[in-house]
């Protein structure tokens, strides 16, 4: 995006690549989100070549008629089918004229229609019925845009297609080329424009989010701020409720969560805003050496410094930094939480007393606001409620620890030796006969050497009192480790992650303080999940390999949980806070794990819950 359209800020690369494929007569698809300055750069090139641009909006109702064109019916009738009667539709139109065709969110063009340009981007030529063979002129090129094919609406494009074109990636520019983005179009005050970038810029890294802004929302947001401080009278020193104001109107529309979190696109960026601007300062100072923004000043756009060289561009969004956890502010926590004003009188302040009278009086209402106080935006009360967490909740998962009891007893295996158990036997059975060897369900006695791998589900809405439950059962099975029992803690969504490796020993406490800061994002993964489980549990020395999942069992990505229980022979599934959906499934898949399923809908269930599957 630039105010030049001969001149284009921080894509110097991507501009170079493109002029030179057009050169030497290739097709070219951009891809990158939205408000990566795609059309920005191709208007550029064809402005420097001096070459006309037919430009088409790709969508749904794009057919191959509309744009290779059409016979015009009256005509037909009145003459038949002559040359003269045909209307050339865009492609026609670029081929003949030695024009750059530019079709827009090529991905979402119907296949039947992209069809269409296979030859003529192989061949250079179309033939159309009635009107005879078309061949394009020298100067003809195809240059496509496109979202990432995860965008909402988007499809994946034919290998016919791709396979034709060169690709050229853009992403989003660094923070200097956008700070001068906005400068350039809004001429605004330099500390806005940084407070919009920044913002803006945090949407794409949060982990609640699917899709962040691009610089238009900063470019907006820049424009809604000026307007309101004007209208109120007010100065962007204390004008902290204005900018989240205008952040409501500008970016909420812009952003999408991610599926299965229970959040609004307000609520996260009034926790962006806490992260940018918190309550007790001022508005983010511009950096750089003079505090003006690059290119010096409103109403100019350059290029990035060049301290930042031809690599500098903005990281991508990597499972690192979504695993980060988020922070809470103090408006949502009292939206949530009926008690947190006792709790957390004043910012920074956890009142413990008035956290064990709530604790007393309702376990769970205290362990999902414990919970959530873990990651407060606030920083002391945040480092405050970790604290209590790892000693309350490790407490607590103490009293639901058990010691293996016994040398030897009767257990469910899916090993094939031992008596059959018809009973689980049948609830496994697919139907098929005779059954697979997956199916069927042995009891044998066992020694009481075990290797037990808690598996805690983070996907969908992972929060306050899931939270909690989880805590409580990584320390509870932590505690219960010992010479005839060892343990493992993971967690998942769509992807895995080790808190305790197996075999290594980490204090209960230091893997609560883990577990309290995640919250739920990404899709849920339960064949993933079990494989890495079974990676933990296949190099223990044990008579039997357990795993004990903590989740709904709403399986929405990756392969089905059944294939991947080879190398573990119980499987116990304890279900959080249940829907009837989710029972069932618990239930189905514990089934097939030759283990038992425990609903958890509070707090007081977890214990029982815990010493029956570790007794």
């Amino acid at each position: 995006m630039t105010t030049d359209p001969g001149f284009v800020v921080g894509l110097d690369r991507e501009r170079e690549v493109l002029t030179v494929a057009l050169a030497t007569h290739r097709h070219v698809v951009l891809e990158g989100p939205p408000g990566t300055g795609k059309s920005t750069l191709l208007r550029s090139v064809a402005a420097a070549t001096g070459s006309e641009v037919v430009f088409v909006e790709g969508n749904a109702e794009l057919t191959p008629a509309r744009l290779v064109g059409q016979y015009d019916p009256s005509a037909v009738l009145a003459g038949g089918y002559l040359p003269e009667n045909f209307t050339d539709g865009p492609l026609l139109t670029a081929m003949r004229g030695s024009g750059l065709l530019y079709l827009e969110e090529l991905n979402r063009i119907p296949e039947e229609t992209l069809n269409v340009l296979i030859t003529v981007l192989t061949e250079g030529e179309i033939a159309v019925p009635r009107l005879g063979t078309v061949r394009a002129a020298s100067g003809f090129r195809l240059i496509a845009a496109m979202n990432p094919f995860d965008a909402i609406g988007t499809a994946r494009v034919g290998q016919a297609i791709a396979d034709r074109m060169c690709r050229v990636v853009l992403g989003y520019q660094p923070e200097e080329a956008e700070r001068a983005i906005v400068a350039g179009v809004t001429a605004a005050d330099d500390r806005g424009v940084a407070l919009a970038v920044r913002l803006v810029r945090a949407t794409r890294e949060h982990r609640d989010l699917r899709t962040g802004s691009s610089v238009r929302g900063a470019i907006d947001l820049v424009l809604l701020l000026d307007g309101l401080l004007r209208l109120r009278g007010r100065q962007l020193a204390d004008g902290r409720e204005t900018a989240r104001d205008a952040a409501h109107a500008a970016l909420s529309g812009r952003i999408r969560v991610t599926e299965g979190v229970e959040r609004t696109p307000e609520a996260v960026l009034d926790e962006i805003l806490d992260e940018v601007w918190p309550v007790d300062a001022g508005p983010p100072e511009v950096s750089g050496d003079d505090g003006a923004p690059p290119g010096g000043g409103p109403g100019k756009a350059p290029g990035p410094p060049a301290e930042a060289g031809p690599d500098a561009t903005p990281p991508r969004r990597d499972a690192a930094s979504r695993r980060s956890p988020r922070t809470t502010g103090r408006r949502e926590m009292q939206l949530r939480h009926d008690a947190f004003a006792a709790v957390s009188p004043e910012v920074g302040d956890l009142d413990e007393d008035a956290f064990a009278g709530l604790m007393g009086e309702d376990p769970d209402a205290a362990a999902a606001l414990l919970a959530d106080l873990a990651t407060a935006t606030d920083r002391e009360l945040r480092a405050a409620a970790r604290r209590l967490a790892a000693r309350v909740f490790v407490q607590v998962g103490r009293t639901g620890a058990a010691r293996a009891r016994g040398t030897w007893r009767l257990v469910a295996s899916r090993r094939p030796e031992g008596d059959l158990d018809l009973d689980r036997t049948l609830d496994r059975w697919t139907g098929v006969w005779p059954p697979a060897a997956d199916d069927l369900v042995t009891r044998r006695w066992a020694g009481s050497r075990r290797a037990v791998c808690l598996v805690v589900d983070r996907s969908g809405s992972m929060q306050g009192l899931g939270v909690a439950i989880a805590a409580v059962a990584a320390a509870g099975v932590v505690l219960a480790a010992d010479e005839r029992l060892t343990t493992s803690v993971l967690t998942f969504a769509d992807d895995v992650t080790v808190l305790q490796p197996h075999g290594r020993h980490r204090a209960a406490e230091d893997v609560v303080l883990d577990l309290v800061g995640l919250r739920g994002h990404g899709r849920t993964d339960l064949g993933a999940a079990l494989r890495g489980a079974r990676q933990q549990l296949v190099p223990a020395t044990a008579d039997e390999r357990v795993v004990v999942l903590l989740s709904d069992c709403l399986s929405t990505a990756g392969e089905p949980a059944g294939t991947a229980l080879a190398g573990i022979d119980r499987l116990h599934v304890l279900c959080p806070l249940p829907s009837a959906e989710a029972l069932d499934a618990a239930r189905l898949l514990a089934a097939r794990g030759g283990g038992t399923m425990q609903p958890v809908r509070s707090m007081t269930d977890l214990g029982p819950a815990l010493t029956r599957l570790l007794g």
